[in-house]
């Protein structure tokens, strides 16, 4: 399988990084971010968002302005102000040797280096791990995070814990103060979670889950992307020990991984491992996503 590594100018992102192997592309940006701002097929539609608008921002006083630009980035938990919204509009270093992309971007000033390494595998998957080192001279508590965002229209499923713990909950659901449990785009069942990607929907929506299965499915038109993690481990996890959520406004939907949160020690790194898999469908999306549904519930 032959890969093409090649820097592009991509929209309004600069200088990116584009792989390809003949089925699948993916593009990350190198003038800022790092951010994958693309996957897909090479003659297929983007599942990342792409804001190209910047309307999503943060305005971090003393630091300057934080853009999503979308796809997927590598963030620190807590969410908190500064450390969280500190802007990365800088260069990135990049490294390509075999078939892995190394996008590193310089280190912050609260002492974090991030990375991101993508590993394409065959024809329709890649690796992606989410890396933050501790550069500081002290131990720094914090958690690992992943976020994907997610191009607009789409259905995430999300297969919830089924484990028979007697006497004991088998599952965890957080919800944030805007999140309205009633939201017409979630639905909850015995077995899953959905959330529908709804444009005209306003209000924003987030909730989390301790997701014990290891994989959500994003169904959009023709396309499906499968993102498969690590096993959900007997450790501390953020927002009452979710290692799993998923936000929603009326842009884009949001994939988001945690790791364990934990004091990392000087020169410790945190990592998160995922799997992208993406294939298309003959069927229409309702029916992908029931076939999903009847997978889950058997």
């Amino acid at each position: 399988m032959e890969i093409k590594c090649t820097e592009i100018n991509y929209k309004n992102f600069g200088s990116c990084i584009c792989l390809e192997n003949g089925t699948i592309k993916l593009i990350a940006t190198i003038d800022v971010g790092p951010r994958i701002v693309y996957f897909g097929f090479v003659k297929g539609q983007n599942v990342l968002f792409e804001d190209t608008d910047r309307n999503f921002y943060e305005i971090n006083k003393g630091y300057g302005v934080w853009y999503a630009y979308g796809g997927h980035r590598i963030w620190c938990a807590p969410e908190t102000i500064p450390e969280t919204y500190l802007p990365d509009n800088s260069r990135v270093a990049v490294d390509f040797s075999g078939n892995t992309l190394t996008l590193t971007p310089m280190k912050t000033s609260f002492g974090k280096q991030f990375s991101l390494i993508i590993t394409v595998e065959n024809e329709n998957t890649v690796y992606v791990e989410n890396r933050i080192t501790n550069c500081s001279g002290k131990p720094a508590e914090f958690a690992p995070w992943s976020v994907t965002g997610l191009a607009a229209g789409g259905t995430e499923i999300i297969p919830l814990c089924t484990d028979n713990n007697g006497f004991l909950p088998n599952r965890t659901m957080s919800l944030w103060s805007y999140s309205d449990v009633q939201d017409e785009r979630f639905t909850l069942a015995d077995k899953y979670a959905l959330l529908k990607h709804d444009s005209s929907a306003k209000k924003a929506f987030k909730v989390g889950f301790n997701v014990t299965g290891g994989q959500i499915i994003y169904v959009n038109g023709s396309q499906i992307f499968r993102k498969t993690f690590e096993e959900y481990e007997n450790v501390s996890y953020p927002d009452f020990c979710c290692n799993f959520e998923t936000y929603t406004n009326n842009l884009f939907l949001e994939c988001e991984l945690l790791g364990e949160m934990k004091k990392y020690q000087p020169g410790e790194t945190a990592s998160i491992k995922e799997k992208w898999e993406l294939r298309s469908s003959e069927w229409n999306a309702d029916k992908v996503i029931n076939e999903y549904i009847s997978n889950i519930t058997a």
